[in-house]
């Protein structure tokens, strides 16, 4: 089974566990429902994912610096150790390469000798200039050709290893976001390095790092006239709508694929921080091609405006119990609306915040009905007032529906400290609701 494995337990609504994979690396993570399912969900990123926990997804989304990397394998970054995968991936390139070109020149030179043999028998194929025509508006070559430019390749070196993430440029003078998986493993006294479309690079500090949201804001030193990305609006995407991935997957920078939204607000649970605060968001999930070392880079429109930050991916059961895996068509972007607020904050220098109701909850156990059951309300939280109680089951935020404990943080986190939600929840099989002012959690 690739990816760390993780059983579902007790789930806070504003915290969930989720230890982090250890490294970028680490990107995947099996998803372990109470019913005993298990997924594998990586980071993308290519650093190991950080530690395991309860039905999480992990991060995956780095990769080995000019080797792969950790969107879920949360996401993974490639760790030093991992050189001998990065060294088997750079072999297979230049072996195929090699074939490649003999295998053309045998090729070559049969058909010269079967030529002057029996020229009447032979075939020849024609060469043409088909010429470069410009790119259809709309099209992926049009949206690649904008974007690229604003998306940067991140190396990562640390205490504990290296790994490489991507990166998207929101201003001219360096200000770049990425995942806090990716830079995670540069830790107090590590190096960041980000490697430009241009062929330059340049040393980065980190301006701030958010663990809740798997998102981190850096700066790249002494540089100005960059392109900056053009930032969409994630709550104007429907399902099938085309979207393009762009980023440095096992290292290899400026690599585009294509997809489509295949669903939105998925409940994404990639881990969790020392504290039990879990990693959980309502992802964008995508079929467009993403692997370790996409974390961080952007998930764009037809019109080229990021509307998701590439994170984690959801891999096959594997026998042999290790390794990273790649794309099986099941990847996870963060939705751009969600964390926009908290990466003003990060880029300001302050500490991001976020909302909560103020309880914890978890799974139902199939008896009753579906949702999030509370099993303990924080005395004095916006949850207490609002008449909320242990053995309620929220089924329902506003117009979202939640049929789970991840789902209920995911929701609740989309939100901001001091919004208004309505909360719709049964309590001995009688449906209730009411109007809740959300808390935040730097009170």
């Amino acid at each position: 089974m690739t990816g760390l494995a993780i059983a579902a337990s007790r789930w806070s609504e504003d915290t969930a566990h989720d230890p982090r994979p250890q490294n970028t690396v680490r990107s995947q993570s099996a998803l372990r429902r109470s019913t005993g399912e298990v997924a594998t969900l990586g980071v993308m990123s290519s650093t190991p994912p950080p530690h395991d926990l309860a039905s999480q997804a992990q991060p995956y989304a780095t990769a080995p610096p000019s080797a792969p990397h950790h969107a879920w394998t949360s996401p993974p970054r490639t760790r030093r150790r991992a050189g001998l995968a990065g060294a088997v991936l750079v072999t297979s390139l230049v072996v195929g390469g090699g074939a490649g070109f003999w295998g053309a020149a045998l090729w070559d030179q049969t058909l010269g000798d079967e030529q002057s043999a029996s020229p009447s028998q032979g075939t020849t194929t024609s060469v043409v200039d088909q010429g470069d025509s410009p790119a259809v508006e709309g099209s992926v070559e049009d949206v690649a050709a904008q974007v690229l430019p604003s998306v940067v390749k991140i190396d990562v070196a640390g205490p504990e290893g290296t790994g490489s993430g991507s990166g998207i440029i929101l201003s001219d003078d360096g200000t770049i976001l990425t995942n806090n998986h990716v830079v995670e493993v540069a830790g107090e006294s590590g190096q960041i390095a980000v490697n430009f479309a241009d062929g330059s690079t340049a040393e980065a500090t980190i301006l701030g790092t958010d663990p809740l949201t798997d998102t981190a804001v850096i700066k790249a030193e002494d540089v100005d006239g960059l392109d900056a990305a053009t930032i969409g609006r994630s709550e104007n995407l429907d399902v099938g709508q085309g979207v393009v991935a762009v980023g440095s997957p096992f290292g290899l920078d400026a690599t585009v694929t294509s997809g489509i939204v295949s669903a939105l607000d998925r409940p994404v649970n990639v881990g969790s921080d020392s504290e039990g605060n879990s990693t959980t968001y309502p992802a964008i999930q995508t079929d467009a091609a993403i692997n370790p070392g996409n974390s961080g880079g952007p998930l764009v429109d037809m019109t080229g405006a990021v509307v998701g930050i590439n994170s984690s991916i959801r891999t096959a059961a594997s026998s042999g119990g290790s390794g990273a895996s790649g794309s099986i068509g099941l990847g996870f972007a963060i939705p751009i609306d969600e964390v926009m607020p908290i990466v003003d904050q990060m880029s300001a220098g302050e500490e991001p915040t976020h909302a909560r109701l103020g309880l914890q909850v978890g799974n139902p156990d199939g008896s009753g009905p579906t949702g999030a059951v509370v099993s303990d309300v924080t005395p004095g939280s916006t949850a207490e007032e609002g008449g909320l109680a242990v053995g309620d089951v929220i089924t329902r935020i506003g117009d979202q529906r939640i049929s789970d404990a991840d789902s209920l943080v995911a929701t609740i986190r989309s939100y901001r400290p001091g919004d208004t939600v309505t909360v719709t929840w049964i309590r001995e099989g009688e449906e209730r609701s009411g109007e809740f002012v959300l808390d935040s959690d730097a009170e």
